[in-house]
Formats: C-alpha cells, structure tokens, sequence
C-alpha cells in the first residue's frame, strides 16, 4: 500500500491550492480519500491488498476533501471516501459526490439504520455521546441528555464547540425527539450551565473534569478507550466514569464513522469490493480493537475493554434522521449563541 504521508501534515486543502497537480498512481489502484487517521485504516487496508492483491493508495487529510473533490470532478482518482462522522458523508452527498452502490453483502451487513436509504453511504463503526462525570465529586450518574439543563448542573458542565459536528448531531437528534423549540429552550439551559465557554476537544473536557473544573463532560465513547491506552492520559479517564444517557427512555445518541463510492470513481467494481471487505468480520474487529468504536455489523463483538464499560441501550432513531435536522441544529447553535 502507498501512503501519501504529506497530506496528513499539509491536509488537503493546501494540496488543492498548489495547483491541483495530483499524484501518479498505477492504474489498477484503488485511491481512498480518508478523514480516519492512517493508524487505524491502514493496517485494514494492508489486509485487503494482502487478501485480493488490489494495491490502495491513501491520501489522508483533516478536512477538504469534498472541495478537492469538487474541483477535480470527473479526473478526481478517488473511488472511495472514509468519514469520521456522519456530517461528513452528508457533506458529500449534499456536493453530489458519491455514487449509490447496490450491494448484498454490504447490505446484509449495515443495518438499515445505519445506511443511507439510497445506498449513497454506510456507517462502518458507532459511537456513544456520552456524559462523564467526576469520580471524586458526583459518582456514576443516571442522566439524560435533557438532564443536562437543569439548574442542579449549573457552573458543571464542559463541551467543546456547539458547531464540532459530534455536537451538531447531537442537537440534530434532540430536534428529532423534541422539535424546534424545545431544542431550543434545551440549549439555552446547557449553555447556562456551562463551567467555561465551549472549547477544546473531547478529551480536553475530561482533562478539565479531573482538573476540577468541572463536574461532568460530554464526549464521545472511543476517546475514553484511547485515554486508557495512553499512559499520558490514562489518569484523565480514570477521574471519571462512562455514563451512558437516556437508558430509561430512547437511548444513548449514536454518531457513525462511514464510507461512500465516490461519483466519479475510476475503479468502481474493486471500490465495491473494498468497501464490502470494510463491512467484513475481520475488518469491523479491527475498527473495534483499534480505536475502541462499536461495530456496526451486529454479530461482531466490541473489544474487550470497551465491552467492560457495559451494555446499553441505543437510540433507534435513524442515522439518516440526523442529516434532515443538521441545519436547523446549526441554526438553533447560532441563535442561541452557544459558543460565545
């Protein structure tokens, strides 16, 4: 496999500012454009070559790839595109990017609830938003997201930005179960009960929890299991517990990793075939082992440390729900001034 290291330093858009000059791959190459860090999908990518002799070149980037995409059009090299999340993939389809792809085994192995209704994108893993809170301070909590605008939370809660797309969806969902305005009225209180202005990233807001700055953090599922596998941060997770919201009623928020054909794809029958090994036993276990994420294919089971946290109960709500409130939860972010 040839991996352009580069784009992961430089990330794409600078890539598509020096002229567009695109590398020279061997014709019968795969090209996947990812947003998933090249410690996680290449070891998955290696074991495809390795099993079908299809060579895969990976071009690595933070963001941009759907304007890279865009401005290549038709010469684009891309056949198949990994998202770290769900606005991702929306993204592409909203710039008509990607190409529906029909099928079984892929089929068989995405639930429903986690593809696209057109077959234009499929989550490959899932993650929990979850809510963490202080061992030294609040204990194991039983909370619900809405929970976390009541005034008892007032001065506790840390997030990082409103518009990061983990948060995005979030609030995407919560239109879904409440509307509007409610939704509204929701934010309005969490941002009340803020301890400081949204910033960081997920882990800086359990840093923050251990640092006592606050009580409780939302964050997603995977970053707790790699903050137990890095010494530098192991203390971090240790502060506090996993708390899975809504068990009582709808479920935890569930957020997807995924992949789509892309539209102009050069090599669509060997794009189709990698993106049905992503979907495969030994590839969903390698996601799971790798960066601690659920699998989407329901008979593999999730790793060993992130089985230890529990079971839970999902939300069921479509993954495509999300998309048709994304604007309306930015929109509701603006208003309500989330982030300042």
């Amino acid at each position: 496999m040839r991996v352009v290291k580069g784009a992961a330093v430089l990330g794409l858009a600078c890539l598509a500012s020096s002229a567009m000059v695109s590398p020279v791959w061997a014709d019968d190459a795969l090209t996947v454009y990812s947003y998933r860090q090249a410690f996680l999908v290449e070891p998955i990518l290696e074991k495809f070559t390795e099993d079908t002799g299809i060579k895969v070149n990976l071009v690595f980037a933070k963001d941009g790839i759907a304007e890279r995409m865009a401005r290549e059009g038709r010469l684009s090299p891309a056949d198949v595109v990994l998202t770290s999340d769900f606005s991702r993939l929306m993204e592409l389809v909203d710039k008509q990017l990607v190409a529906p792809v029909n099928n079984e085994v892929i089929n068989t192995n995405i639930p429903e609830l986690y593809r696209s209704p057109q077959n234009d994108w499929y989550a490959l893993t899932m993650r929990v938003r979850n809510v963490y809170s202080s061992k030294e301070r609040t204990g194991k909590i039983d909370i619900d997201y809405e929970d976390l605008a009541k005034p008892e939370y007032k001065g506790k809660i840390c997030t990082r930005s409103g518009k990061h797309p983990y948060n995005v969806a979030l609030v995407a969902s919560m239109i879904a179960h409440h509307g509007q305005a409610e939704t509204k009225t929701w934010l309005e209180g969490v941002k009340a009960n803020l301890a400081r202005k949204p910033q960081g990233n997920d882990r800086d807001q359990v840093l923050a929890v251990k640092e006592g700055m606050c009580d409780v953090a939302i964050g997603n599922s995977y970053y707790y299991g790699n903050m137990m596998m890095d010494q530098k941060q192991k203390s971090w997770a240790e502060a506090v517990y996993i708390n899975f919201p809504n068990q009582a009623n709808r479920g935890s928020h569930i957020n997807v990793s995924g992949m789509a054909l892309a539209k102009f794809a050069p090599n669509k029958d060997n794009a189709i075939k990698l993106m049905a090994f992503l979907t495969s036993d030994v590839a969903q276990k390698a996601y799971a082992e790798v960066n601690m994420e659920y699998p989407v294919k329901a008979d593999v089971k999730p790793s060993a440390m992130v089985a230890s946290w529990g079971d839970f109960k999902a939300d069921s709500l479509p993954i495509y729900k999300l998309a048709e409130n994304h604007q309306a939860a930015v929109k509701l972010l603006d208003e309500v001034k989330f982030d300042l």
